[in-house]
């Protein structure tokens, strides 16, 4: 099962680099977010929200791995290429690796061509600090923090669990990120209610996150200092960032780059000061924007060929037992 689950996948990827996600095209995550708003408008009040929240998250990741196993199920008795093909059709929809890369590009064209106004509009699309006074170098930041911190998330731990568990366990993992962007805040409205699909979100991202920090210095020449340095800057600055996961793309980035991300930021006016991560050897300009995105190709490259290596020996350890 893992060979077919390690085809879908390649196949996942392929069909995210050719096709992305049109707006228009109907949405795996659109119908989660939907479900997720039906059990939030109807259980976070009155007393026991934390309870709630926790029932709220079970409920929806188990009718999103039913689902998704009843589809996948009757398509392999079908025929296994019909399994195939329809655990890489659900398997694209989690991973956004050209979403990202394009999303990024559409900052780095005006702010290369110094149409900082219109930089400042397409960075605002993709991040929720305040963009309207920022300078290139800030405005970069905001873009290349956004390809690191989204390439395990977006792209990595998808592709992670889908070789576990395959397109159901891929889609659990989607939606307890959803849950986690919609529920998972720390005001007064949700802190409660989302403590359970934050808490979730950390537990499944823990390995990915990890592993994709690692990746990326496996498959990038720092720019500005030798191996043995980038990863003292990886273990160092990781932990420092809020969330326990994001730090890790972040800093492995920054420290390829030979730049420093994180600092100050502002949310609707209020001053966020964010810990810093790398060594700022080299000034944060538009041209990173693009190296980001080279870091995030060739890790995506790099863990995909780690996942049919794993993969394979699996099998192997399997047929050989």
């Amino acid at each position: 099962m893992i060979f077919y689950h390690l085809i879908s996948i390649s196949i996942a990827v392929i069909i995210d680099l050719l096709v992305g996600d049109p707006p228009n095209w109907p949405h795996p995550v659109r119908w989660i977010g939907s479900l997720i708003s039906f059990f939030e408008k109807r259980w976070n009040h009155g007393e026991s929200k934390k309870t709630k929240g926790v029932l709220m998250l079970l409920s929806v990741l188990l009718i999103v791995f039913v689902s998704v196993f009843m589809i996948v199920f009757f398509g392999y008795q079908i025929h296994p290429i019909v399994g195939i093909i329809l655990e890489a059709i659900l398997i694209s929809t989690t991973i956004a690796q050209r979403s990202l890369k394009e999303a990024a590009l559409e900052v780095y064209r005006p702010l290369k061509a110094g149409t900082l106004d219109e930089a400042r509009k397409k960075l605002s699309f993709i991040v929720g600090r305040d963009t309207d006074s920022l300078e290139e170098g800030e405005i970069a930041r905001g873009a290349i923090e956004t390809v690191a911190e989204n390439t395990s998330d977006g792209v990595t731990a998808p592709l992670f669990w889908a070789l576990i568990g395959g397109a159901p366990l891929t889609m659990v993992y989607r939606a307890t990120n959803t849950c986690d962007s919609m529920v998972g805040h720390l005001n007064e409205r949700y802190k409660e209610f989302g403590w359970a699909s934050a808490k979730w979100d950390d537990v499944m991202n823990w390995i990915p996150s990890r592993l994709t920090g690692f990746i990326m210095l496996l498959g990038n020449r720092p720019e500005k200092m030798k191996h043995r340095h980038a990863w003292t800057i990886l273990f160092r600055d990781a932990k420092k960032h809020p969330s326990p996961n994001s730090g890790w793309g972040e800093a492995a980035v920054a420290a390829i780059l030979g730049i420093q991300l994180g600092g100050i930021n502002y949310y609707k006016g209020i001053i966020s000061d964010r810990a810093k991560m790398g060594d700022p050897l080299s000034s944060v300009k538009a041209e990173h924007i693009p190296k980001a995105n080279t870091i995030l190709r060739k890790t995506v490259f790099l863990f995909l060929f780690l996942l049919w290596t794993g993969g394979m020996i699996i099998e192997l350890a399997i047929a050989w037992v």
